[in-house]
């Protein structure tokens, strides 16, 4: 015969049962919370052999925004998509572009209409491959092919410290490494670029405002948003649970804005 403390104690299981699968990834009209390793393999016509997950795509101007695992001894180029820039970030293993090696954090941008480069990998390489349009006379018309490791972190924030790879006096676009601290928390924000991220390592949560509240998750290392401009996110429960790495990039010149609170869902 069960005890009365045994039944409430079940019933208090049951009841915390009932909560967690009641509480779901927020369903948001941008990606966002998205985990790179439950996205579907694609192939890249560009880049025969590899293996993608596709976070973006535009058919009508042939841009995307991919992980992309590539194999040993493996020899492809750049210049499968003649006017786009192109940016690759290396998160393991090593890729050779013409005669520079990257390793984990190594960075490359090439702008559109630079004569196509070799890419090459002896023993395989994870990278984040961003392929966009962009105006050409918008943008400084040089290479940027450095080590990530060799930039200072400026500070950015209370706990946080920012690693600038590339910021174009033209156009404005700006590609950056954010460390956050331990405890640390983005503030209630948004700008007014469209900005995208793919989490390098930690465990980070953020919160999106979603109908005048905000709808919070978990990001883990290969976790990825693309969010619209005009977006506010943060605060709320947006916290570092680790000390967490993001790669963020905006492609046009953002200007960040504090909020006080999610505007009201439309309508009210």
């Amino acid at each position: 015969m069960q005890t009365t403390a045994g039944l409430c104690s079940l019933l208090f299981i049951a009841t915390l049962a009932a909560c967690a699968s009641s509480y779901s990834k927020p369903d948001l009209p941008y990606p966002a919370f998205v985990q790179t390793d439950e996205l579907q393999d694609v192939f890249l016509a560009a880049l025969p052999g590899v293996r993608a997950k596709q976070f973006a795509s535009d058919m009508r101007t042939q841009t995307m925004s991919d992980r992309i695992d590539i194999p040993r001894d493996w020899k492809g180029s750049t210049g499968g998509a003649p006017g786009k820039s192109l940016e690759i970030f290396v998160l393991a293993g090593s890729l050779r572009l013409s005669d520079f090696e990257l390793g984990p954090g190594g960075y490359a941008y090439v702008p559109p209409g630079s004569l196509g480069f070799t890419l090459e990998s002896d023993d395989g390489a994870r990278i984040l491959y961003f392929l966009d349009e962009i105006d050409a006379s918008s943008v400084i018309r040089a290479p940027i092919i450095l080590d990530s490791a060799l930039l200072d972190w400026e500070t950015a924030g209370d706990g946080l410290h920012r690693r600038v790879l590339r910021s174009d006096p033209g156009s404005g676009a700006t590609t950056w490494l954010l460390r956050l601290a331990q405890g640390a928390s983005m503030p209630l924000e948004s700008s007014t670029a469209a900005r995208e991220g793919y989490m390098i390592s930690g465990q980070y949560r953020h919160s999106e405002c979603l109908d005048g509240a905000p709808a919070s998750w978990d990001y883990l290392p290969g976790g990825y948003f693309r969010r619209p401009a005009g977006v506010v996110n943060g605060g709320y429960e947006a916290v570092a649970t680790t000390e967490t790495t993001w790669f963020l990039r905006e492609a046009e010149r953002g200007e960040l804005h504090v909020e006080s609170a999610c505007p009201p869902a439309a309508g009210e």
